[in-house]
């Protein structure tokens, strides 16, 4: 017989070391994308609190200046909840029944994946996970888990 001299193909030792070389890159990458994905929702989680927050404070601060007229009992000026960010709060004194609104929509927490949020009031302690119902002064995430850092993410 005759040997063919332009022979392709891959040796089962060569396939062996290339599988090998493969494993070891896929392990090495796979905690590298989930400490990616992790930063991400973090950051994510960052962006929601802080955009709820800062409309809680200008709903907050329209109540003060009296633009939705008297504030009631035990609300200290504070929405009684987040949906009233979205709705929007009627403008008193104005024939129209013109409202303002604070929030496109409540945002998603990105740790749970629901728009669920934990509220506080000014009442609750701040390390509370339970909420007195009066208004909405603090949002919390409430996942369990806890940050690179150490901290809880409900802490934040």
């Amino acid at each position: 017989m005759r040997r063919r001299k332009n022979i392709a193909g891959l040796s089962l030792v060569e396939l062996v070391v290339a599988f090998t070389i493969l494993l070891l890159l896929t392990s090495m990458a796979v905690p590298l994308a989930r400490t990616r994905v992790r930063r991400d929702k973090e950051r994510e989680l960052r962006f929601a609190l802080r955009e709820m927050r800062m409309a809680i404070d200008k709903y907050k601060d329209a109540c003060d200046q009296g633009t939705f007229g008297p504030a009631k009992m035990d609300t200290e000026c504070f929405p009684e909840t987040l949906e009233q960010l979205v709705e929007g709060a009627t403008v008193a004194n104005d024939a129209n029944g013109k409202k303002i609104k604070f929030l496109r929509r409540i945002p998603k927490d990105p740790m749970t994946g629901m728009t669920d949020w934990g509220f506080r009031n000014m009442k609750d302690d701040p390390k509370s996970l339970s909420w007195g119902g009066q208004h909405v002064f603090d949002v919390y995430t409430k996942s369990y888990e806890k940050a690179r850092d150490g901290t809880s993410y409900s802490d934040w």
